[in-house]
């Protein structure tokens, strides 16, 4: 039993010696003067709606369904774009909205050379 309470003691003795102590690093942090304010993206919302009107944030760019084209998507997403490329599109389909419909507002942001593209 003694031996048993020894061999612990010696255990203990062992591992209490191999603690490492904290330090101190002297590395140089950058000043709040360095550091950069990150552009927040706000993305641009395109939805469809049953009758195959377009609107831009709420802003409708479409009169008529058999628009093709889509004239005056084409300038503003042309410009959104250009202004600020990192913004992302997002096509929001009604249920009922023509996939044909859907897929003019796609071939607009090819053409306006839309980079970030999503469905929401």
């Amino acid at each position: 039993m003694v031996d048993v309470v020894f061999v612990l003691l010696l255990f203990f003795m062992a591992c209490a010696g191999e603690k490492t102590k904290e330090g101190y690093f002297d590395i140089g942090l950058p000043s709040p003067s360095a550091a950069r304010a990150e552009k927040v993206s706000t993305p641009i919302v395109v939805d469809v709606d049953a009758l195959g009107n377009i609107f831009v944030n709420g802003e409708q760019k479409s009169t008529s369904a058999k628009d093709r084209e889509l004239k005056a998507l084409e300038e503003f997403l042309a410009s959104a774009a250009k202004n600020s490329p990192d913004d992302p599109v997002i096509i929001r389909p009604n249920m009922e909205a023509r996939h044909e419909r859907v897929v003019d507002v796609l071939n607009v942001c090819r053409l306006a050379r839309v980079a970030k593209l999503s469905f929401g």
